[in-house]
C-alpha cells in the first residue's frame, strides 16, 4: 500500500501556509483516497511545532497525521536546513509518494532529498490521475521542452516526488467541524550551515509587478515603445497607463522578449520592467483568471506563455494581427493608449 506525504511549508510571515501548499493538500486528499494511500501532511516552519498553530489547524481533518519540522532555522528558505526538513519528514513518514508545491523554496529543494533517498523527482506537473488500466496507479501530466510537449509519467520507482505546478487546482479548505490538530514534531539533524539570512529586500507591495497569484494578467508589448500615429514616441505616457492599470487592479505584468531586450538595444525602456517580466517560449508560462494583452503580434512564441490562462484578450491596431488568427476570445480593433486611458479613467470613478 502507497503511503502518501504532502509536504508544505508557511508563506514569508510564517503564519500559514501559502497557497500552493493547500493546493498540494487538496491532491492529497483526492488521490490518498483514490489509491487506497495512507496520508500524512508535512509542514516546515519556524514555529509549526506551537499549540494551535494555525498553518496546521488549516489543514485539520485533511490527514490523521500532520508532522512539523519547527524552529528559527527554518523560518526562511535555505537549501542545507529545507533539505534536511524534507528528509526528515519523508523518512518519518516512510512516505513511497510524496506531493510538494513547485514553490521556489521547494522547487530547489525537492530533487536533492530524492536523490539522498534513492528516490525520483518529476517537476512542472500539471495533473494527476488513477490510471485506467492500472489498479491503484498514478499518473501525472507535466510539460517539457518549455511547456511545449505534454507527457503523461507512471513511474515504479519509490518514493516518487511529485513537484505540483500552482493554479492547477483548488486549494484545500477546511470543514467547520474540522477543529483543531495535535501536530507530532520531527526532530532534524541539521548540517553545518553556512548561509545566515539576514533580511529581506524587496520592493513595496505596490511597486511589485509580477503577483502570481493575480487574477488578470497585463501584458505589454514592443508597441507601447513604437512611434504612434503622430510620428512620436510616448515612453512616459505608456508607462502612467500601465503602472495605474496596475494599480487599480493589483493585475501581474507580463512582457514579450522584443520588449524586454530592448534596454541593451539603446530604444526606449519601460523603466520597470525587466526579464523577469517576460513570458513565453523563453520566458515565464504564468497561470491567472484573465489575461489582456496589449501591442503584442500573439504569434507562437507569445501564445505559449498563454497557454493556462483561462480568458484570453488583445488590443491590437492590426486587424490581421496574430491573436485574431485563433489566439484570443477577444480582440479589440483599437489604439492600446486610448483604450487604457479610458479603462482607468472607469476604473478611477469605481474607487
Amino acid at each position: 500500500m502507497e503511503k502518501l506525504l504532502v509536504l508544505t511549508h508557511v508563506d514569508e510571515f510564517g503564519a500559514a501556509l501559502t497557497a500552493a501548499s493547500l493546493e498540494a493538500v487538496a491532491a492529497g486528499v483526492e488521490f490518498a483516497s483514490a489509491l487506497g494511500a495512507t496520508l500524512a501532511i508535512g509542514i516546515v516552519g519556524a514555529h509549526t511545532a506551537a499549540n494551535n498553530d494555525a498553518a496546521a489547524n488549516s489543514v485539520a481533518g485533511a490527514a490523521s497525521q500532520i508532522l512539523t519540522v519547527s524552529g528559527e532555522a527554518f523560518a526562511q528558505a535555505r537549501y542545507a536546513s529545507d533539505a534536511a526538513a524534507c528528509e526528515a519528514l519523508c523518512r518519518a513518514a516512510q512516505a513511497t509518494l510524496v506531493f510538494a508545491p513547485a514553490s521556489s523554496r521547494f522547487a530547489r529543494v525537492v530533487p536533492g532529498v530524492a536523490y539522498r533517498l534513492s528516490g525520483f523527482a518529476d517537476t512542472h506537473i500539471t495533473a494527476l490521475a488513477k490510471s485506467a488500466t492500472q489498479s491503484a496507479t498514478l499518473e501525472a501530466t507535466r510539460w517539457f521542452y518549455r511547456q511545449r510537449v505534454e507527457a503523461v509519467v507512471r513511474r515504479d520507482t519509490r518514493p516518487w516526488f511529485l513537484l505540483l505546478e500552482a493554479g492547477t487546482r483548488e486549494p484545500w479548505v477546511p470543514t467547520a467541524s474540522a477543529g483543531y490538530v495535535q501536530a507530532e514534531a520531527v526532530p532534524v539533524a541539521l548540517p553545518p550551515l553556512r548561509t545566515n539570512v539576514t533580511g529581506i529586500s524587496a520592493p513595496r507591495q505596490d511597486e511589485q509587478t509580477i503577483r502570481p497569484e493575480a487574477k488578470i494578467l497585463f501584458v505589454a508589448g514592443a508597441g507601447w515603445t513604437k512611434k504612434q500615429a503622430d510620428g512620436q514616441v510616448h515612453g512616459v505616457e505608456a508607462e502612467k497607463l500601465i503602472l495605474g492599470f496596475l494599480h487599480s487592479t493589483d493585475a501581474s505584468l507580463g512582457s514579450s522578449k522584443s520588449l524586454v531586450d530592448q534596454s541593451g538595444e539603446s530604444q526606449e525602456v519601460l523603466k520597470f520592467m525587466t526579464h523577469l517580466n517576460q513570458i513565453g517560449q523563453t520566458g515565464a508560462t504564468p497561470r491567472h483568471a484573465k489575461g489582456l494583452s496589449t501591442c503584442c503580434h500573439g504569434e507562437e512564441p507569445h501564445v505559449v506563455g498563454w497557454r493556462f490562462i483561462n480568458e484570453r484578450r488583445a488590443i491590437n491596431l492590426d486587424a490581421n494581427c496574430g491573436w485574431t488568427r485563433g489566439k484570443a476570445d477577444v480582440v479589440y480593433i483599437a489604439d492600446a493608449f486610448k483604450v487604457m486611458a479610458k479603462v482607468n479613467a472607469l476604473l478611477s470613478e469605481q474607487k
